[in-house]
């Protein structure tokens, strides 16, 4: 990446001149897990079963780019995942979930410019939806984990487009959302960490990597390495 700058320490740019002005973007998409939230949701659903180390490593693989079919990635963790309780679930959500640092700050910030924000999520509903009431988020798309008796059981739910959002589903629901407002993707901000984020921020206007995988990294306008989500904003004015 010769052609990167460092805007200021930890804040990383290619391709653009800052200041941009947030309010020339009409839609901010962020991925959910150690984006716009702190953990792995399916690792710490895993630690339950007790194969957080199991499952974490192969989504570590996956998020680095190593396994490249994601569909075929989150099948075979949320297969290891029978038997976890919605009690096991709801403890995950009160006792692991936690915002990114900036997140609320970025995400205000932009509903305040005016701008319509998207979770698109290789996640879980479960989780996803307590986010979007968390933070008042237009749109969520996530997984489905299918529950019967109180208990997961190991497989998710179809959807009308399908089973699993992956990186191809990530980027045709940007276009998607961006459609249904009457906006260009050259308008959107993309946000994400992992290799399966790469497609929608290839689309969207501005891309960002938070605290991101090398891959992800090289393909981002934007790349904050220390800090919070709110350093987007020393970016966009």
């Amino acid at each position: 990446m010769t052609d990167v700058t460092e805007f200021a320490p930890g804040l990383l740019i290619r391709g653009i001149q800052p200041p941009l002005k947030l309010a020339d973007y009409k839609l901010i998409a962020f991925d959910m897990d150690s984006t716009l939230i702190t953990i792995e949701c399916i690792d710490e659903i895993a630690d339950a079963t007790g194969k957080k180390a199991e499952v974490s490593a192969i989504t570590e693989a996956t998020m680095r780019g190593e396994i490249t079919d994601f569909k075929d990635s989150l099948r075979q963790r949320v297969g290891k995942l029978v038997g976890v309780t919605e009690a096991d679930m709801a403890r995950v959500l009160a006792e692991r979930l936690k915002l990114s640092p900036g997140a609320e700050t970025l995400v205000r910030a932009a509903q305040a410019a005016g701008l319509k924000v998207l979770l698109v999520s290789g996640g879980f509903t479960y989780f996803a939806e307590h986010v979007r009431g968390m933070l008042g988020i237009d749109f969520v798309r996530a997984n489905v984990l299918e529950m019967r008796d109180g208990a997961l059981t190991g497989g998710l739910i179809e959807q009308p487009w399908g089973d699993i959002c992956d990186g191809a589903e990530k980027r045709r629901t940007l276009l998607e959302v961006a459609s249904l407002l009457g906006i260009r993707p050259d308008q959107c901000i993309a946000v994400g960490d992992g290799s399966n984020d790469i497609p929608m921020m290839q689309v969207a206007g501005l891309s960002v990597a938070y605290h991101a995988k090398p891959r992800v990294r090289n393909e981002a306008k934007v790349s904050i390495t220390e800090g919070g989500l709110d350093r987007l904003l020393e970016v966009l004015r």
